[in-house]
């Protein structure tokens, strides 16, 4: 299953049923887990640590060096979960001594071109579409979709569930569940869509929608806002996912809308 045109370092752990084709490159200290493909020209670099079932497509290039003039060449790592598939020319960098490590976790899909630099920590079932950029230490919760040619700043959070049209500066926050688009980045509605395919119930995706009523169109700053969704509306998880999300935001989270039409689907 390994052609004998790649090339193994000899420190390399590879488990049973991987497939290496031709002219991809595995370095030491590298493991990749069952069933996995690596396509040709693939490049995976020292603590690259790939989970089963994983594809990595030609020309993608995994744990390599950070793009970061602070790093000293210090021992980090790069994780994929299983059953992640990486796409054409995509790039991961490796971590720094600021968290040791980069984390993808598992059925996520990376499309062709993106980017994710040192320290970022993306959750299970991500979709990062063809040319995103992400900088350093950016965290994506689970199910989180960015779409294609997005630029998210460093430090950036993206909660779960949380829809982000292409084309976007992400500069701020983006909060659980909701839908990003437009220049400055703005509240667009909740991913009513998304969240329902995944199982949410009506009730569910109401308080949802009726939490961010309180955050971005009664004209309340954030702090009375959060105050007023605890004492006002039920406990429920994901109403404390929305307010600890908001609450420790330290970039701050993106805009509300300019108007309240178009901003409630």
């Amino acid at each position: 299953m390994i052609q004998p045109l790649a090339y193994i370092h000899s420190e390399a752990k590879i488990a049973q049923n991987v497939v290496i084709e031709p002219f991809a490159i595995i370095h030491k200290d590298v493991e990749i887990g069952e069933g996995t493909w690596i396509g040709s020209h693939a490049v995976i670099n020292e603590g690259a640590r790939i989970g089963r079932n994983c594809k990595i497509y030609p020309g993608a290039v995994i744990s390599s060096t950070p793009q970061d003039l602070k790093f000293n060449n210090e021992y980090t790592r790069t994780f994929i979960g299983d059953n992640t598939t990486i796409r054409e020319y995509a790039t991961i960098s490796r971590g720094t001594e600021e968290h040791w490590k980069t984390q993808i976790g598992s059925n996520c899909l990376i499309m062709a071109y993106a980017h994710v630099a040192h320290d970022c920590r993306i959750g299970n079932n991500c979709i990062i579409t063809n040319n995103v950029q992400m900088a350093g230490h950016v965290h994506m919760g689970n199910w989180a979709i960015i779409g294609g040619s997005s630029s998210v700043l460093q430090f950036t959070r993206i909660g779960a569930h949380a829809f982000i049209s292409g084309g976007s500066l992400v500069r701020k926050d983006v909060p659980p569940f909701s839908k990003a688009a437009r220049e400055p980045l703005t509240y667009a509605g909740i991913n009513s869509v998304g969240i329902r395919r995944r199982g949410y119930t009506n009730e569910q995706i109401n308080q949802i929608q009726e939490i961010y009523r309180y955050i971005y169109l009664r004209g309340l700053n954030n702090a009375d806002a959060l105050a007023q969704i605890e004492l006002e509306l039920p406990a429920s998880d994901e109403r404390d996912e929305i307010v600890n999300f908001v609450r420790s935001s330290e970039r701050g989270i993106m805009k509300g809308p300019t108007s309240h039409g178009g901003a409630e689907s």
